[in-house]
């Protein structure tokens, strides 16, 4: 038996879908943010100096942290085109047509994830790493 689809049910699914990729912009928006501070963190002068491979590795560390900017600015414009397409998802009237909607939204949604896992481990490695690194300040 063919399921029924009507208007009531297919906005709860497009509001689902919605919700799910406004949290996904904000996400992005938010390892933005963190990206600018890591930045700023590594270009400033609070490491140790005379550390051996210091320059090179702070280097490294920028150039994954805009390699990682790069990438969510793609994952972002994928999810702006999701959005934009969604509302056709209100005119589906069988599953085959639900079905490219939602196959198309778990593949961002994988992308998502790898983009903000791949920032996590960055992010965990620059700290752990200047955590050890910083200038010890004594009180004068």
């Amino acid at each position: 038996m063919a399921a029924k689809f009507n208007e009531e049910d297919q906005s709860r699914k497009v509001a689902v879908l919605y919700r799910e990729t406004q949290k996904w912009k904000s996400d992005l928006n938010f390892l933005e943010v963190e990206a600018n501070f890591i930045k700023q963190l590594l270009n400033s002068y609070v490491f140790v100096p005379n550390t051996p491979n210091l320059f090179e590795r702070l280097q490294s560390f920028l150039e994954r942290t805009e390699i990682c900017v790069k990438h969510k600015e793609e994952v972002g414009t994928m999810i702006t085109k999701h959005e934009k397409v969604l509302g056709g998802m209100l005119e589906c009237r069988d599953e085959t047509c639900d079905f490219s909607y939602y196959r198309l939204h778990e593949n961002i949604r994988e992308t998502v994830l790898q983009c903000m896992h791949t920032f996590r481990v960055l992010k965990s490695e620059v700290f752990n790493y200047a955590g050890n690194m910083l200038k010890n300040r004594k009180e004068e």
